[in-house]
C-alpha cells in the first residue's frame, strides 16, 4: 500500500513545476545520501539552538532544514558508536542483536576488578556476516552503494566484516584532515603551499580527504540510483582544527585564550575554539557536498540536477561527547549528560531530512529514530521489506510525504501509532535500561543496590505535556525525579520494558565478587574447583558457598592470539553434582567457563583480566583455557 502511495504521489505532483514531460519521466528510484556524523551533539548545530545560542556557526546545515524537515524529537538506536550503527545498517535494536556497545566479542569482565562494582554482559564484536543489511538489499534492486569514512562495525576498525563483506560496492575510510596531528594540536597547521596534503582552499579550509571520497563515489556513479552512506570522522576525538584562521576565529568569538597546556580545556560549556571550530569544518564540506547536487547534472534525469531527485539525512550517532580526560568539549544542556549515558543528553540528536516531495521549512515535535532509516529508505526507493526480517523502526514515508508535523502518521506494521522507544545500554558505568512512552521517560538503573553514588533503583521524568494537543516542554532536563510521585506509572512502564527487553532476549550486567568494596552476597559466590576435557566436551565442578548457580556460558575462541581476537557465547548445561557441562564448537582454540548466580554475580574460571588492560591491546587467551 505505501509503494502504491508513494508511486501515485510521485507522477500526481511530477508535473506541478512545469508540465514538462521531462517532469513525467523522474526516476522512481531516488538517490540516497545518508550522512552520520560522530559524536555531533543535540545543540552543536545553530539551527538547534535552544534557550543559550549556541556560539557555532553552521550555515549550510541550517539550510538544509529551510529545504527539509528538522525533528526536534530525534534518537540514535543508542549512546555510542558501533550499536548505533549497527542497528541503522540492520534495522534491528541493539537489544535484539545484542550489539550494545563499542568493540564487544570479549569475556565478560569488570572494566576496573577493584573499583567496579558490576561489568556488562557479553556482547557481540559485530554484525554477522549473513546479516540482511540495507545496502545488500538496495544493491540487489540495482542501487549502486557507497561508504566512505568510520566503519567501526567489527571488533576493531579494521576487521572483519568491512564495508564490502556487508553490502557495498564502494568503500573508502581515509581520515583525512581528522589524523592526529603531531606532536600536539598547536603545530602542524595547514598552508596552502601545494604540497601540502592539508593544503587550505580559497576559504580557508584545510583539504579534508574524507569529504573528496563522498564526491568520488557520487561522480563516478549518478548514472544510476545511489546509496552513500557518508559516515564522517568528524567530530570525534581528536578535536582540534587544521584551520589557524578558523581556531581564530573562535577564539576572538569567545573571548578566551588558548591553553598552556595545548591538549588540555577546561572552560565550561560550549566554549571549546577547537570543537567549535571542528564542528564549523564539518558544515563547510557538508556544504561544498550539497552545492555539488544542486550544480550537476542528473544523467537519469535530462534537464535536472541530482539534487532534484536525492534524498539527503543527516544526524549523528549519539549525543555530543561533553568531555574526555583533561578537557571539556561541549555541553548538551539542557538536556543531561552525553554520550555513553542513555539519558537525553546522550541519545537525543540533530536529524534533518530533506528531498523530492518532502515539505520545506518544517520544524517536527513528532519522535522518531535511526531505526527508522531501514524501512523508510526501502519505501523511499520502492522496495518491499525482505520477506520475515524484523525490523525495530518504523516506516516514515506517509510522515515526511503528508504532514511531518502529524505523530499519527507514525505507525508500526501492526497499524498502532508508535509512541513508546526504548534504549538498552548495561554496559560501562552508565548500566542503565530506559523507556519513552509519550510525555514520559523512565530509568532503571541495575547497580542500585547499596549504593550510595548511584540513583535510586526507578527514575521518573515527564518531558513533556501534550495534553492538550500541543508539545509543551516540561522537563527534557531530566531533573525531576517523579518516581516516588507516580509509583503505578513506574510499575506499568517498568513491565513494558521488561515485556520488550525480553522479546528481544536482551542481556544484563552482573555484579562483581572482586570488588574492593561492599556488597550483599559477594561472599557466597561459586567457586570452580576442577575440569577435564574429554575430545570437545568440557565438565567442571564448582562449589556454591552458599548461592545457588542458575545459568552457565561457556565463551570461546576461534582464533586466540590473533590480532583481532573475537569470542563467542553459547549456552552451557547445569548437571548433577554441581557439574557444568559444554561442548567446544569445533576450531576452538580457548576457551572459559562464566557461571552467574541466584544473586547476580558472575565468576570466570580462569578468571579474565579487567577490559582496561583489552585496550592496551592486551589479549583475552594469554589467561583462557586452551584446546591444545
Amino acid at each position: 500500500m505505501i509503494r502504491l502511495f508513494l508511486s501515485l504521489f510521485l507522477v500526481s505532483t511530477a508535473g506541478l513545476h512545469t508540465g514538462t514531460a521531462a517532469e513525467v519521466t523522474r526516476p522512481l528510484q531516488p538517490n540516497v545520501i545518508l550522512i552520520l556524523a560522530d559524536d555531533l551533539g543535540w545543540q552543536d548545530v545553530k539551527c538547534y539552538d535552544l534557550d543559550e545560542p549556541s556560539p557555532v556557526e553552521t550555515p549550510n546545515i541550517d539550510n538544509l532544514a529551510k529545504q527539509g524537515v528538522l525533528f526536534w524529537q530525534a534518537y540514535s538506536p543508542a549512546p555510542t558508536c558501533s550499536p548505533t550503527r549497527v542497528a541503522i545498517m540492520t534495522g534491528e535494536h541493539p537489544a535484539r542483536n545484542n550489539r550494545t556497545h563499542v568493540i564487544g566479542g570479549s569475556p565478560p569482565s569488570p572494566y576496573n576488578k577493584a573499583q567496579h562494582r558490576m561489568m556488562p554482559p557479553y556482547y557481540k564484536g559485530r554484525m554477522e556476516v549473513d546479516e540482511v543489511t540495507l545496502p545488500k538489499v538496495l544493491r540487489e534492486h540495482g542501487y549502486a552503494t557507497g561508504h566512505c569514512g568510520k566503519w567501526h562495525m567489527a571488533i576493531d576498525h579494521h576487521a572483519y566484516p568491512q564495508p564490502e563483506d556487508q553490502g557495498f560496492d564502494w568503500t573508502r575510510s581515509n581520515l583525512g584532515a581528522t589524523r592526529r596531528m603531531q606532536p600536539d594540536r598547536m603545530t602542524g597547521f595547514a598552508t596552502d603551499a601545494a604540497n601540502d596534503p592539508y593544503r587550505l582552499d580559497e576559504n580557508g579550509f584545510p583539504y579534508h580527504q574524507n569529504s573528496e571520497d563522498a564526491m568520488e563515489f557520487i561522480r563516478g556513479h549518478s548514472d544510476q540510483p545511489f546509496f552513500l552512506y557518508y559516515a564522517t570522522w568528524l567530530v570525534h576525538t581528536p578535536i582540534h582544527t587544521r584551520s589557524k584562521q578558523l581556531l581564530d576565529k573562535y577564539v576572538a568569538k569567545l573571548g578566551v585564550q588558548l591553553p598552556e597546556h595545548p591538549e588540555e580545556w577546561h572552560g565550561e560549556g560550549q566554549t571549546n575554539p577547537f570543537y567549535l571550530a571542528m564542528v564549523e569544518e564539518l558544515d563547510y564540506h557538508m556544504g561544498r557536498l550539497f552545492e555539488y547536487l544542486e550544480a550537476t547534472d542528473d544523467p537519469r534525469w535530462p534537464g535536472h540536477k541530482l539534487s532534484e531527485n536525492t534524498y539527503i539525512i543527516v544526524t549523528s550517532d549519539n549525543g555530543g561527547m561533553e568531555r574526555v580526560p583533561n578537557q571539556n568539549i561541549t555541553d548538551n544542556y539542557p538536556l543531561d549528560r552525553g554520550k555513553i549515558s542513555a539519558m537525553e543528553g546522550g541519545t537525543r540528536v540533530p536529524l534533518i531530512l530533506r528531498g523530492p516531495q518532502i515539505p520545506a521549512g518544517v520544524e517536527s515535535d513528532v519522535m522518531v529514530n535511526g531505526l527508522d532509516f531501514y524501512p523508510t529508505i526501502l519505501t523511499l526507493a520502492g522496495i518491499d521489506k525482505p520477506e520475515g526480517r524484523i525490523l525495530d523502526g518504523v516506516d516514515l514515508t506517509q510522515l515526511l510525504l503528508q504532514d511531518p508535523t502529524d505523530a499519527s502518521l507514525v505507525k508500526t506494521d501492526a497499524g498502532a501509532i508508535r509512541d513508546t522507544m526504548l534504549w538498552h545500554f548495561p554496559n560501562s558505568i552508565a548500566l542503565e535500561s530506559t523507556l519513552r512512552i509519550g510525555d514520559w521517560k523512565l530509568i532503571r538503573n541495575y547497580d542500585y543496590v547499596n549504593n550510595q553514588q548511584s540513583p535510586d533503583r526507578y527514575e521518573l521524568y515527564r518531558l513533556y505535556d501534550s495534553t492538550d494537543g500541543e508539545m509543551q516542554r516540561v522537563d527534557i532536563e531530566e531533573a525531576h525525579n517523579l518516581a516516588a510521585e507516580f509509583p503505578q506509572r513506574v510499575e506499568s512502564m517498568d513491565a513494558r520494558l521488561s515485556e520488550l527487553l525480553t522479546e528481544m532476549d536482551a542481556r544484563y550486567p552482573h555484579y562483581n565478587a572482586a570488588f574492593k568494596g561492599p556488597l550483599p552476597h559477594k561472599d557466597e559466590v561459586p567457586t570452580v574447583v576442577s575440569h577435564e576435557r574429554d575430545d570437545s566436551v568440557v565438565t567442571f565442578v564448582y562449589k556454591t558457598n552458599g548461592a545457588l548457580v542458575e545459568r552457565a556460558d561457556l565463551i570461546y575462541t576461534l582464533n586466540g592470539g590473533e590480532r583481532y581476537e573475537e569470542w563467542f557465547q553459547l549456552p552451557a548445561t547445569l548437571g548433577g553434582g554441581n557439574q557444568v557441562i559444554a561442548e567446544l564448537p569445533e576450531g576452538a582454540t580457548h576457551y572459559v567457563i562464566n557461571l552467574m548466580d541466584e544473586n547476580n554475580f558472575l565468576v570466570s574460571y580462569p578468571e579474565m583480566m579487567e577490559m582496561r588492560l583489552k585496550k592496551r591491546k592486551n589479549l583475552y587467551s594469554t589467561n583462557a583455557l586452551s584446546v591444545d
